[in-house]
């Protein structure tokens, strides 16, 4: 199957270890040195309508693609999950 850097744009990308959505495939990293793709990257998601940034991306290495088809692209990665950032009210009670 031959496909196109920007069709794959809107392919949602899956987990096959638990079901997650990781979000949708942003970009694709491509080894110069020796002609491959090295990982494709999904965009961190926009804080506030992007008034307060991004998330951090997630990078999925090339050699977890498990497969890709015409609407997702397969992986088996687990993204790492963070614990959540305190809002400055909770951190402003807390510590008077």
């Amino acid at each position: 199957m031959l496909t196109r850097i920007g069709d794959m744009r809107s392919r949602e990308v899956i987990s096959v270890r638990d079901g997650s959505r990781i979000g949708f495939l942003g970009d694709i990293e491509i080894d110069t040195q020796y002609a491959s793709l090295a990982a494709i990257v999904v965009y961190g998601r926009s804080r506030f309508f992007g008034l307060f940034g991004h998330e951090d991306d997630c990078v999925i290495p090339w050699s977890d693609i498990a497969t890709i088809g015409d609407d997702a692209v397969l992986v088996d990665f687990t993204p790492q999950k963070r614990p959540p950032k305190r809002g400055f009210l909770a951190n402003f009670w807390e510590n008077g």
